[in-house]
């Protein structure tokens, strides 16, 4: 590369780097690697160094080390948000006021120190019964930015922390990805299904974990991709699992249990007709007068093969209905459609 165009490039950024809102030390520590680079520039080493470099200033300009929203811990607001979304479960959303409330209080008495020293929630239950729904609730009711990390299948603690800059295609762990996504330090931040990783990369997920979870290290949680301390104290963090049984006592012993119960016939019915059939409706692009499902028909969509302990396959079963419907409506053999106890069959999903 010409050495004017390296110098340029150089200096666009150090532009960056000066326009960011970053800590002063991390922006020290940066516009040094900056200086070092640009006497490299008739170098061979240059160009993969510059690459190196510009990635990792994109992230670390990119990451709200100052950001964050404004919480709301009006309780009768958080109630609606709930009620909106969850049919039941009155035993977690008592459990998620209380919750609030001890936050607003602490925020309240200016107790900033320590307001998240109480157990973290974690919702345990069968798959379908709304463990990570409830959790994007929280965010909601709260008015905070919602980002959710899947643990199923994660075989290393690498997945969480990064990768040092020195490792080829190296980049950040999820929980800086995240933390880029929602734009805000203080998001909610969901850790799902963490009863699943991998048997081989349990023990030292588990003690990334611990780091996390506890807020005596997390104001200081060091991803080895940034290679700079970020400040996770103000983060909320819940999680979920199938079970308790794989999850270290460690861990086990930063997070509240709360048991999610398996759906009623009664219960899912009401999910479905009420909450989860307007959705999808919604979703499918037909018009809302074209498509009724009659009273009767409930208790032949909601168990159609046997027991299910939560609701995803309801909701499979309606998505398949409405498409069925959306593509008679298309075909042009008909423009409203009525499902009833005598023609359901020709409308459920095999």
């Amino acid at each position: 590369m010409p050495v004017n165009a390296a110098e340029e490039q150089l200096k666009v950024l150090a532009q960056k780097i000066s326009s960011a809102k970053l800590p002063k030390d991390l922006q020290e520590t940066v516009n040094v690697r900056l200086d070092q680079l640009g006497r490299l520039t008739a170098s061979a080493s240059f160009l993969p160094e510059l690459d190196r470099i510009s990635r990792y200033i994109e992230w670390v300009i990119n990451l709200p080390w100052f950001n964050r929203t404004q919480d709301n811990l009006d309780l009768t607001h958080a109630k609606s948000i709930l009620d909106k979304n969850h049919f039941g479960l009155s035993e977690i959303k008592d459990r998620i006021l209380e919750y609030m409330s001890v936050m607003k209080l602490k925020q309240e008495t200016g107790e900033k120190e320590g307001m998240m020293r109480a157990p973290l929630l974690c919702f345990v239950g069968l798959v379908g019964t709304g463990k990570t729904t409830i959790a994007a609730s929280i965010a909601e009711a709260l008015g905070r930015e919602f980002v959710r990390i899947p643990f199923g299948g994660m075989e290393s603690p690498l997945d969480l922390r990064g990768q040092s800059r020195v490792q080829p295609e190296a980049e950040p762990g999820k929980i800086i990805k995240g933390l880029r996504v929602a734009k805000a330090k203080n998001p909610v931040i969901l850790l799902d299904e963490i009863d699943r990783v991998t048997e081989a990369g349990r023990a030292s997920i588990m003690g990334v974990l611990v780091e996390l979870l506890d807020p005596e290290q997390n104001y200081a949680y060091v991803d080895y991709y940034v290679d700079y301390p970020f400040d996770l104290s103000e983060v909320l963090f819940v999680a979920t699992a199938n079970n308790t049984h794989h999850i270290a006592t460690a861990v086990l012993d930063r997070l509240e249990p709360i048991a999610m119960p398996s759906y009623s016939d009664f219960e899912k019915i009401t999910v479905g007709r009420d909450y989860m059939f307007p959705k999808i409706l919604k979703n499918s692009g037909i018009p809302k007068d074209a498509l009724q499902i009659t009273e009767e028909v409930w208790p032949q969509i909601v168990r159609p093969l046997g027991f299910d302990a939560g609701t995803r396959t309801l909701e499979r079963t309606i998505t398949g209905m409405t498409r069925k419907v959306a593509r008679l409506i298309v075909e042009g053999k008909g423009d409203k459609y009525i499902i009833t106890p005598q023609n359901v069959k020709e409308f459920l999903p095999r």
